[in-house]
């Protein structure tokens, strides 16, 4: 019976090699790194196509597709091979790229991208991006295909920071891309900003965007974010829950992301500092001072 069981586990472990080869030889093929921490994954929906395309050791970029057109742009390109092969792939015309802010992980793709797909429209909010074509402010707007782009300015992370809301022609979930200003169940470190700032890209800024906006951020720190957010209130079950769901997730190497803004308002510390709980936790009533407690308890976590 013991030999059985061996010849069984030897051919359980061949298929599990087996599929991993052949899981990677694609993606070699399509320019792709094996490396990734997360698997490539699309979400659509009736007008545009979101492909997540895992980049360095936990960063996100996104190919977004407009349908109607097969117009394209990517958000964030640190890996232009990884970008190029992707669009490839999907046969669509990239033509824009969505700069959030200038930081090498996320910005360090641009020059390289630019110099394999000429004529490429470079959004940013920073100077300091590379390739910029189109400085840009909040409350800008234009078009990539069909959708439509706004441009949220949310510094503090950096003091250039852009986010992009993003609605299609049909009445259907909106989009947000958020960089390093929100993650699921976190926000950025303030490296060029206050806590005043921060509650104002957080709690006024996107927090006003529809509930139903599906949030797609720079990083996957969704299982850190939420066992920090444990600590701030432990009684929270929608907390519990998330976390729960993420860390399967992680082991199946799935991506945690998007979110929701309405999801985030009930577990993410960083969005609920008008919250009793959170406020408690702190010591204090004011949602600003709550925001600089908790973030510097987050630096030390």
């Amino acid at each position: 019976m013991s030999g059985v069981l061996q010849s069984v586990g030897r051919l359980g472990k061949f298929v599990r090699v087996a599929s991993e080869f052949c899981y990677n030889r694609i993606y070699v093929g399509l320019g792709f790194q094996t490396n990734f921490h997360s698997n490539p994954t699309t979400v659509s929906q009736s007008d545009m196509k979101v492909h997540l395309l895992p980049a360095l050791s936990d960063n996100y970029m996104y190919l977004l597709v407009d349908d109607a057109t097969k117009e394209a742009a990517i958000v964030d390109p640190v890996e232009p091979e990884k970008v190029t092969a992707a669009v490839n792939k999907e046969g669509v015309k990239l033509t824009t790229v969505l700069t959030t802010h200038h930081h090498w992980d996320h910005a360090g793709g641009n020059e390289k991208l630019v110099q394999a797909v000429p004529g490429l429209a470079v959004f940013g909010g920073d100077s300091r991006i590379g390739a910029l074509t189109h400085s840009i402010k909040h409350g800008d707007e234009f078009k990539v295909g069909s959708l439509q782009i706004r441009c949220l300015f949310t510094p503090c992370h950096t003091s250039g920071h852009i986010c992009y809301f993003v609605t299609g022609e049909k009445d259907e979930n909106p989009l947000v891309f958020t960089g390093d200003t929100m993650f699921v169940g976190g926000c950025g470190r303030f490296f060029e900003g206050s806590p005043e700032q921060m509650y104002q890209a957080l709690v006024k800024t996107l927090g006003a965007l529809p509930d139903n906006t599906r949030v797609y951020c720079g990083h996957e720190y969704t299982v850190k974010n939420l066992k920090f957010a444990q600590t701030v209130e432990p009684e929270n079950t929608a907390i519990k829950e998330k976390l729960s769901w993420a860390q399967q997730k992680r082991k199946e190497q799935e991506p945690t992301i998007p979110s929701t803004i309405g999801e985030e308002k009930t577990f993410n510390p960083f969005m609920r500092v008008e919250v009793s709980a959170v406020q408690k936790h702190s010591g204090t009533s004011d949602p600003i001072k709550t925001m600089a407690i908790i973030r510097k308890e987050k630096d030390n976590f």
